[in-house]
């Protein structure tokens, strides 16, 4: 696998990126936000509501991801399976020491994980959650510079 800057994308995250990036604001938010307990099916848990124990979670989250430079690494992490900091650092712009700070965090949140490789660790994201967070920060910063144009807010993956 090369990990350099022009890092060659697997076909399966390609694909379950791309399809996060095409369809992240078309799912049905109620159908995952809200489930049955399996106990006791009667109580019915919904995060989308405003009492939702999940709301000061949520504002975490979106605090962890309102950092540039964090925004930049989940964007790198989409286009292959795994990086090491070096190239993440090379990607994004930063210093290695600043991007394992921002790794930290973002592992702390449980948004990237980790693989030992002989001396190296590599990084990846958990899971498409915090790719389709950044996906629509991007669409709705879109918007607000759009001056009252469309904007280009359905992007087709690069190949």
């Amino acid at each position: 696998m090369n990990h350099g800057s022009h890092s060659t994308e697997s076909p399966v995250s390609h694909q379950r990126y791309s399809t996060i990036e095409n369809n992240a604001a078309h799912h049905d938010s109620e159908h995952n936000a809200c489930y049955y307990l399996s106990m006791n099916a009667d109580n019915k848990i919904c995060g989308m509501e405003p009492s939702s124990q999940y709301v000061d979670l949520a504002a975490e989250v979106l605090g962890i991801l309102s950092e540039p430079t964090r925004i930049r690494i989940v964007l790198a992490l989409r286009r292959t399976d795994e990086l090491p900091v070096n190239s993440l650092a090379e990607i994004v712009g930063k210093t290695p020491s600043g991007v394992s700070q921002h790794l930290a965090r973002l592992r702390m949140a449980r948004m990237v994980t980790t693989r030992q490789e002989g001396t190296s660790v590599l990084y990846r994201l958990t899971d498409e959650h915090p790719l389709a967070v950044v996906v629509e920060a991007i669409k709705q910063a879109e918007h607000a510079v759009g001056n009252g144009q469309s904007p280009p807010h359905h992007h087709t993956p690069q190949q």
